[in-house]
């Protein structure tokens, strides 16, 4: 997982160096870097959402999701453990949850994510993962710089999850498809418009408990290819 690891490196670098940062900066500096990310994450989600090839299964994959995320109330839960972690290593800034939940979805919802993680589990190339190591490093600092300390901290669940994926790969990724990655990765952009639409205060979505739409679109997409019906 050495693309992984060298992507939690440059995460914590560029958040080090955002928060000395964030202390320097007039708010509306800060205010406006915070307004730019959002937009971003806007462009970029639809830029990924535009990669589905079946709408009909991007559609069942978010409704059904959505009631199970919500049945589960999954946000919630989400949130009272970044709250624990605030809580039991003293951090008294406001936007900790906030920055590692947003950071999170931000490094880990892109198609270099998902098309790195495959490249390293099932060819042990790391190329495409170290690039986005990069990006990111760069992105961690205007995040942390906008949002604070927590950014940092989501280099834990961007080590699981990314982690995850590049051991899933290793030995399951024969069974994936371009198309089942291109689904995959709409799903995370149309996720990613709605961390767009948070960040800019436009409202509030529970991104959080959209989450095993993930999963379901894989399964969705796999019954489509391999069952015929």
């Amino acid at each position: 997982m050495t693309g992984t690891i060298i992507n939690v490196v440059t995460v914590l670098i560029g958040s080090t160096i955002g928060v000395l940062l964030k202390s320097k900066l007039p708010k509306n500096i800060t205010k406006t870097v915070f307004q730019s990310l959002g937009l971003f994450t806007l462009a970029l989600g639809f830029i990924m959402a535009f990669k589905a090839n079946d709408f009909l299964i991007i559609v069942f994959s978010l409704v059904i999701g959505a009631i199970i995320g919500e049945s589960l109330d999954l946000e919630k839960r989400i949130e009272s453990f970044a709250l624990k972690i605030k809580k039991r290593i003293k951090i008294k800034d406001e936007k900790f949850t906030e920055g590692l939940l947003t950071a999170f979805l931000l490094f880990c919802m892109g198609s270099m994510t998902i098309l790195g993680a495959f490249d390293e589990g099932m060819k042990g190339d790391s190329t495409l993962l170290i690039t986005k190591s990069v990006m990111d490093g760069f992105a961690a600092m205007a995040l942390a710089s906008a949002f604070g300390i927590g950014v940092g901290f989501s280099v834990i669940p961007l080590l699981i999850y990314q982690g995850s994926l590049t051991l899933f790969a290793s030995f399951l990724g024969d069974y994936f498809n371009e198309n089942m990655i291109n689904e995959l990765t709409a799903v995370g952009g149309i996720m990613l418009i709605g961390l767009g639409i948070n960040i800019l205060e436009i409202k509030k979505i529970k991104i959080f408990n959209i989450l095993p739409a993930l999963i379901l679109v894989v399964l969705f997409t796999w019954a489509k290819t391999y069952i015929d019906f």
